[in-house]
């Protein structure tokens, strides 16, 4: 067995589980850190092709309403830094003009546009019912629903033709050729007749909403860096357009829905997931563990790693949520999704809230089945009536007359193109950033709490509980220092970190460093020879902990990390960027020396590149980690000019960069050097006398020499 020395100096074991004798042998050739030998390979499972929007996505529902709430809270910070609106920004007045009312049987159509923010506007049509219809008495608010209406062409002026409507007669998926060919107008005006409010609303580049091509203006770098998305431009429309129905004075804003669907569904359990007005939600033929979105509207970087849109639509619970699924990639809800949704109301006892039935003998669509289901579930969760009504006939508007500009009504003169509002829209949120800027205690507190956050989603970990071994430790020697080799992992990732561990004679389990470098584990013995400053570190009796970080050593990629070229929102929307990959490394081996080898002092190094790694583990890391020495290597975020860049973090720019995340480390005495040019002195300066800590970060514009470097790490 080993001694409690040995296993103090074991660089990975399981955290829960014994220790295992480890094999006394040789250094290997010129790389004395090599873990995987005698043909075996790395099994990393990020050394493979990155997570798409086609792959499965499982739901594991959490074993008690506690644990759900801690990770509802998460995953709902998730969603918000993702598409941009975290913190929400400045709600501007609407300033909504309604116009051009169109009278018919039992209800009336109304044209209405918006300002979501200044310089961009959402158009749509407000459906009430009329007096003397099928609604609750004229002077009684009514429950407002939202209506996001999907891929089809032309939006809420679709209309499908005569032969896909006669298909769809014919196959009994609609009742008539006026239903078959616009069944964007049969929804709201049967809940209008039914005794709703409904704003159909127009998603980017559709309908009336032109001054932004669907698609387009938000997928470059700088888009990246900052959060800007279709995905996050539309999430906030979908907000206003809320904000614009509850303030209805006909409408009751304790009881308002959504629905949509494809598209349209994802805007409805996205706004249903982070908007709390939300009574009820129906999103119909989209929540599913298969495709998750196949638009850049639907998709945006960080927001699905490490989940999708079953644990997304999870969120809503317990609030009543039905859903329709079809012969598409929702053809499994019924067996995939459903039971775990059950499970979660389960933890609530509002099974009976969450409903899905699927029509398999029909495609992608939005039916007159589907729509039926939707209005008997707003029925009864808005209203209180349990009932199962029909669809009637209805005669359609021609779709020109439904267009909300006209001769009297024109375009606004400031509308904005993307660009123009991605200017405005950053300035907005630099101005909503800059005001967080610390200038005490309680300022720190709550700049750590809104940008910690951020980063927190950005780089999608945090310190682990639970480490597993997957190459087992091995034991050798270099010249007098003792070294370990294995890989390690995290219980509930399928990574496998190798990495080395280095002790000398005075070593004896008390201070450790994590070794972070471009090399990795071999930059401590170059040529198979002792580095200087690791004599010097062993010597003080510190054992060093070095990994191979993604994409370096025995962690390198066979072809490169690949980035979708089109829109990395299809990438890091799925997964970890490279430079979230590797803090989420460092944080796996601070967590071992703490959590297992009870290391009392654990201080943490970034040489060249890898000093901004450090930077962000230690902000992640908190007081896990006593001491930090990073080089910048004069690196700014806002010089990333590639999204494959391994640098690139989505969010780093409008978060405030470099110099914010130093701000994260205060109180921690950190040592930044080779910063000139990184921008980072004011903001984390401020942090750091918020916190009466001035003299715990040390700065120098000059790159160190790394004598200097340990100099300061070891006194």
């Amino acid at each position: 067995m080993l001694s409690r020395r040995e296993a103090l100096a074991l660089p990975a074991v399981a955290l829960t589980g014994g220790l295992r004798p480890p094999l006394t042998f040789a250094a290997d050739g010129d790389d004395p850190t090599k873990v995987f030998v005698d043909g075996k390979k790395p099994t990393d499972v990020r050394l493979g092709a990155p997570k798409t929007l086609n792959d499965y996505f499982p739901f594991v529902v959490p074993k008690s309403k506690e644990l759900w709430e801690a990770r509802r809270k998460q995953l709902r910070e998730q969603m918000l830094v993702a598409t941009g609106l975290w913190p929400l920004p400045e709600k501007t007045p609407l300033n909504a003009t309604i116009h051009g009312k169109i009278e018919r049987d039992g209800y009336t159509i109304e044209k209405v546009y918006f300002a979501s923010t200044p310089g961009h506007y959402v158009s749509g049509n407000l459906y009430r019912p009329a007096s003397g219809g099928k609604s609750p008495e004229s002077d009684a608010k009514r429950p407002g629903v939202l209506f996001a209406h999907g891929h089809w062409s032309g939006g809420r002026f679709h209309d499908d033709g005569e032969a896909a409507a006669k298909k769809s007669v014919d196959t009994k998926s609609e009742p008539d050729m006026d239903r078959g060919r616009f069944f964007m107008q049969a929804l709201p005006v049967t809940l209008a007749k039914l005794g709703f409010v409904v704003f159909q609303y127009d998603m980017l580049g559709y309908a009336d909403s032109t001054a932004i091509v669907h698609r387009e203006g938000f997928k470059d770098t700088d888009a990246e860096l900052r959060l800007q998305s279709q995905m996050g431009l539309q999430t906030w429309n979908s907000l206003r357009a809320l904000d614009f129905l509850a303030g209805l004075p006909d409408v009751d804003p304790k009881k308002l829905g959504m629905t949509g669907a494809s598209g349209g569904g994802t805007q409805t359990f996205m706004t249903a997931a982070i908007d709390d007005r939300l009574a009820s939600a129906f999103p119909a033929v989209m929540v599913s563990t298969g495709m998750q979105g196949g638009c850049v509207c639907e998709n945006c970087s960080l927001l699905r790693v490490n989940t999708g849109n079953v644990e997304i639509a999870g969120l809503f619970a317990p609030k009543p949520q039905g859903m329709s699924a079809a012969n598409d990639w929702t053809k499994e809800m019924m067996t995939k999704g459903l039971p775990e949704l059950q499970q979660l109301y389960g933890l609530y006892d509002a099974k009976d809230k969450v409903a899905v039935k699927a029509w398999l003998e029909y495609g992608h669509q939005y039916n007159v089945h589907a729509r039926e289901m939707m209005y008997a579930w707003f029925l009864k969760h808005l209203q209180g009536k349990d009932e199962a009504p029909k669809e009637a006939a209805f005669k359609p508007v021609p779709p020109k007359e439904l267009s909300v500009f006209d001769d009297k009504h024109p375009r606004p003169k400031d509308e904005l193109n993307a660009k123009a509002l991605r200017a405005a829209l950053t300035k907005s949120s630099d101005e909503q950033i800059a005001k967080l800027a610390p200038k005490d205690a309680k300022g720190l507190a709550e700049y750590q709490r809104v940008v910690g956050t951020a980063l927190r989603v950005m780089v999608n970990s945090t310190l682990p509980t639970e480490i597993a071994v997957r190459v087992e430790p091995v034991k050798g020697t270099v010249g007098e220092l003792t070294t370990y080799r294995a890989a390690i992992g995290r219980t509930d990732e399928k990574d496998s970190l190798p990495g080395c561990g280095v002790t000398g004679e005075k070593y004896k389990g008390e201070k450790a460093i994590i070794w972070l470098h471009p090399q990795g584990k071999s930059s401590l013995f170059p040529n198979g020879k002792i580095l200087p400053t690791v004599k010097t570190l062993t010597d003080d009796g510190f054992g060093i902990l070095a990994p191979d970080l993604l994409g370096t050593g025995e962690l390198t990629f066979a072809k490169g990390w690949p980035v979708d070229k089109g829109f990395a929102g299809y990438t890091y929307g799925y997964n970890r960027a490279m430079l979230a990959n590797r803090v989420h490394d460092a944080l796996t081996l601070i967590a071992f020396a703490k959590s297992f080898l009870k290391t009392k002092t654990i201080h943490l190094v970034g040489w060249d590149e890898f000093g901004p790694i450090a930077v962000l583990a230690k902000a992640l890391a908190g007081d896990a980690v006593a001491k930090t020495a990073a080089d910048l290597n004069q690196f700014q975020f806002e010089n990333i000019e590639k999204t494959d860049d391994p640098m690139m973090l989505p969010g780093a720019v409008k978060y405030g960069g470099m110099g914010a995340f130093l701000a994260l480390c205060a109180p921690g005495e950190v040592l930044v050097h080779n910063h000139k040019g990184s921008s980072t002195g004011q903001v984390s300066r401020a942090a750091y006398e918020a916190a009466g800590a001035t003299n715990k970060l040390t700065r120098s514009a000059e790159k160190l020499d790394a004598a200097k470097v340990v100099e300061w790490l070891v006194k």
